[in-house]
């Protein structure tokens, strides 16, 4: 038998990271970026208001309070993006936006609610709309209290300066990422991008969820898993319908396949049966058409395991067992990883902790690592058992958020025993 660590070292040497290429932002975002990237100039170019307010020379406000109001000559608007702003001398004030430059002359923005609004009354909630009273962009307007110079003001380059750098090669770009990038005036960057991942299962008794069941067949759950595990890991994912057991379909629908995948993941008919017919089409791969090893490893759930590259471009492919719960624990230790690799990250992201396990481990086999469904507290260090060690428990898979790890050599551990836990959130 083969080590699960063996395994996935064989996968990850196999496994090179996609060719770079260039995106729009939009189709970036969670890719991988392969290049640093600069601040090509100050953010944000200009010192801005952030307050909608008055900006003024902060001499002209000092000592103003609501009894005594600093009364100022109102020289226009100064509103995001629109003209030039005019010039604030002596006296006055101009009537400023939020994201609008500070004008000529102007030390600090005094914010509307410290200001009658230019009403002539007591302090004012917000400003009236310029549609509305074109003319408070003039007249006069009433300071109730004094402001420090730069007051409410974004300073140019406060956000990033000229050279700075903004995003590092290695970084996954996320919302906030997409938009410094786009704040820095990048409409595309270059990544590797997100790997193309094509799921089937295979077996003559599934059915698509939604159909009637027939005696005998069961509906199709692990193209559903898989998927869902391929797309939180970062992939894009193309699921399969059900593929019968039949040697002949199944090698048309991978070649069909492989034009769009940079990975497939295959579920069922890897064992020892008489109908394992993933294991009967891939072994008698040679030359052009690429190879597939199956294998037996030392774990529970989860001991037969296909792995290999196939078609011209060497397409991996990884052949998991048809278990519900086997599946999806094969996905996590050995596809996750690899699909990381693909886009050139560190391929291993659960982060193995350790935690008091509050039920016991009455049976496990010697020799083999096993995995049991887990609900792990992050707050206290323990962790629960979901479940019994059935590979086809699907109900528990679900309540689970972690799995515990029992050693190759533990055949059985006692409640209160401190265990390794991979979390899986």
């Amino acid at each position: 038998m083969w080590t699960v660590d063996e395994h996935l070292a064989d996968i990850l040497a196999k496994v090179r990271p996609l060719e770079p290429i260039e995106l729009q932002l939009p189709e970036a975002q969670g890719c991988v970026l392969v290049e640093d990237v600069t601040v090509p100039a100050a953010l944000p170019p200009f010192d801005n208001s952030s307050m909608d307010g008055y900006a003024v020379r902060t001499a002209d406000v000092e000592g103003a309070t609501e009894e005594f109001p600093a009364v100022l000559t109102v020289v226009g608007d100064v509103a995001a993006g629109v003209g030039t702003p005019p010039a604030v001398g002596p006296g006055e004030a101009a009537r400023i936006m939020t994201g609008a430059p500070l004008p000529p002359g102007a030390e600090a923005v005094v914010p509307v609610e410290w200001t009658d609004g230019g009403a002539g009354a007591g302090p004012a909630d917000a400003m009236a709309a310029h549609s509305a009273v074109p003319e408070r962009s003039g007249g006069e307007v009433r300071i109730h209290r004094p402001v420090a110079a730069r007051a409410h003001v974004r300073a140019r380059g406060s956000d990033a300066c000229t050279g700075e750098l903004a995003l590092a090669a290695g970084t996954v770009l996320g919302p906030a990422q997409i938009g410094l990038l786009a704040a820095i005036g990048r409409a595309t960057v270059l990544v590797r991008p997100r790997p193309r991942v094509v799921v089937m299962s295979t077996g003559s008794e599934l059915v698509q969820p939604g159909e009637e069941l027939a005696p005998g067949r069961i509906h199709d759950s692990n193209s559903f898993v898989l998927s869902a595990c391929a797309r939180d890991a970062g992939a894009i994912a193309y699921r399969v319908g059900a593929v019968d057991d039949d040697a002949e379909t199944l090698r048309a629908t991978l070649d069909d396949q492989l034009i769009r995948a940079d990975a497939v993941v295959t579920s069922g008919g890897v064992s020892v049966g008489a109908y394992d017919v993933v294991k009967e089409t891939l072994s008698g791969l040679a030359g052009e058409e690429g190879s597939v090893a199956f294998r037996r490893l030392a774990m529970q759930p989860g001991k037969p395991q296909g792995f290999g590259r196939i078609g011209p471009d060497r397409i991996p492919l990884f052949a998991l067992p048809g278990n519900p719960v086997s599946c999806y624990v094969s996905f996590e230790l050995f596809v996750r990883p690899a699909l990381r690799a693909l886009m050139g990250l560190d391929p291993v992201d659960r982060t193995t902790v350790r935690a008091v396990c509050t039920d016991a481990v009455t049976s496990s086999p010697e020799g083999r690592r096993q995995f049991l469904r887990a609900r792990y507290e992050a707050g206290d260090g323990t962790v629960s058992l979901v479940g019994g060690a059935g590979s086809h428990l699907v109900k528990a898979l679900a309540q689970a958020n972690a799995l515990v790890v029992v050693p190759e050599a533990a055949t059985a551990l006692e409640a209160g025993t401190e265990v390794d836990v991979i979390p899986l959130g």
